[in-house]
């Protein structure tokens, strides 16, 4: 092996590892790749907590170094959390503010977005977590736009990930970024994954639909989606089913968990999401391709679930982007 020069990519290790998160940021960055060269990633752990830490899966993990190790460190990755409501020792939020500060990237796996979000660095700034995370990040910090949407983000060399599959395609972004795309098609090339999917594409898309295995409305809401413009009435959507109304809500809530209002408004603010980073739309035009019928009722839905306007959502969107 090599003696590796490149950039040192820090792994946080703390009690209640995501063993697999962890396990993604080693297989990227750890792994030995002696075909890059000696100036491919050097890798180190370290402990967020003292003594031996417990990992998901009945394992005891111990860190290569304590936080000392940071002070070195070029990218810092959060490979999850130990929960929404776990609190993020303000030490650890001040030694990655001052890893920022000298110009260290900060990245994120699913709930480690939280761990960011603490350090107050993505203050007006765009982030994304996991979906089932994303109500509860919105909430805690107001400030920050998360975009419960797409599979990672990246404002001011700060990094957030959905699930953790979309870490896998936040790192290999980060290898291309790095090293180019010949040198992230390789490391996919290990992984046996597609070598990217960009990070603005779709997260609601790419996860399940939530509609319970077997559910009959399954064809229903896949028809839903292909044509949210069109007036879809639970009425209309019971005769589409060949259901009463009663029998029609109930198999519904069965199914998804939502009432057919409920859902068909999270769809339709999410096509309006994807539709207002895409060019220069006006809010009259968003507003009936998703079937909103008016900017006016547009407006009132998206910032009920995103909480800012569409015109906010696209503004900052488009200056992270840029």
């Amino acid at each position: 092996m090599p003696n590796l020069t490149g950039p040192l990519v820090v792994a946080l290790l703390y009690d209640g590892l995501c063993t697999f998160e962890f396990g993604i940021v080693a297989e990227v960055f750890g792994l030995s790749r002696p075909e890059m060269g000696e100036g491919w990633y050097r890798f180190a752990s370290c402990a967020v907590d003292e003594g031996p830490m417990r990992a998901h899966g009945g394992l005891t993990v111990v860190a290569d170094h304590g936080p000392e190790i940071l002070a070195e460190a070029d990218i810092i990755v959060v490979p999850g959390w130990k929960g929404a409501d776990a609190e993020v020792p303000e030490a650890l939020a001040e030694q990655l503010r001052a890893a920022h500060a000298r110009g260290a990237r900060l990245a994120s796996i699913c709930s480690g977005a939280f761990v960011l979000a603490a350090t107050g660095l993505l203050s007006d700034g765009t982030a994304t977590t996991h979906w089932r995370y994303a109500a509860k990040l919105r909430e805690r910090h107001p400030d920050i736009l998360v975009d419960d949407a797409s599979l990672y983000r990246i404002h001011d060399r700060i990094h957030t990930s959905a699930g953790s599959a979309a870490g896998i395609d936040l790192l290999i972004e980060m290898v291309r970024q790095d090293f180019g795309a010949a040198a992230a098609n390789s490391v996919a090339r290990r992984l046996v994954m597609p070598a990217h999917r960009a990070g603005g594409q779709a997260q609601f898309l790419e996860r399940p639909v939530g509609v319970r295995e077997g559910a009959e409305i399954g064809p229903l809401l896949e028809e839903v989606r292909g044509s949210l413009e069109a007036d879809w009435t639970v009425k209309r959507m019971a005769d589409e089913m060949g259901m009463s109304l009663r029998t029609f809500l109930r198999r519904f809530a069965e199914a998804t968990g939502q009432s057919p209002g409920d859902w068909l408004a999270d769809e339709r603010v999410g096509e309006a999401k994807r539709l207002l980073t895409q060019g220069d739309p006006g809010m009259e035009d968003v507003a009936a391709a998703v079937g909103f019928g008016s900017a006016h009722t547009l407006r009132h839905h998206f910032r009920q679930k995103v909480g800012i306007s569409p015109s906010e959502y696209r503004a900052r969107f488009l200056e992270d982007a840029g």
